[in-house]
């Protein structure tokens, strides 16, 4: 077996921690507009991303990283951002980065059009255009 065939093959699972599970439901739920799968009361809130399984983890104190933990790849970035903007979520501005943009979108190197928001705890989600 090649090392490249050893992961490569298989579906990812994607976790995100958080400490208030009615907060987050709503949020993953309601405002990102995810499936919700399965509530396994107290361990996780299973959504369904597009066929990737995102399991939503309470748990004591958390600590958000300071990068990125979740993206989603979008056909069209400034309507995604005036979506999620109306229903109350707030983007990021990286002074020197995104904060000339009015929606706070980056364009990277690549031409890939990024923008940053958090979830209800801290962590940083993403949209891309590529």
């Amino acid at each position: 077996m090649s090392k490249d065939s050893i992961l490569g093959a298989n579906k990812i699972v994607a976790f995100v921690h958080i400490t208030d599970w009615a907060r987050a439901r709503a949020f993953y739920e309601d405002v990102l507009g995810l499936r919700l799968v399965e509530e396994e009361k107290p361990f996780a809130l299973v959504f369904d991303a597009n066929g990737i399984m995102l399991r939503v983890t309470p748990g004591g104190e958390h600590k958000p990283a300071s990068g990125t933990v979740l993206g989603w790849e979008v056909e069209s970035i400034e309507r995604t951002v005036e979506q999620l903007t109306s229903a109350g979520v707030e983007f990021l501005r990286y002074p020197g980065l995104n904060d000339s943009d009015p929606l706070g979108i980056w364009t990277s190197p690549s031409g890939a059009r990024i923008a940053w928001f958090h979830d209800p705890d801290g962590n940083v989600l993403s949209l891309t255009q590529f």
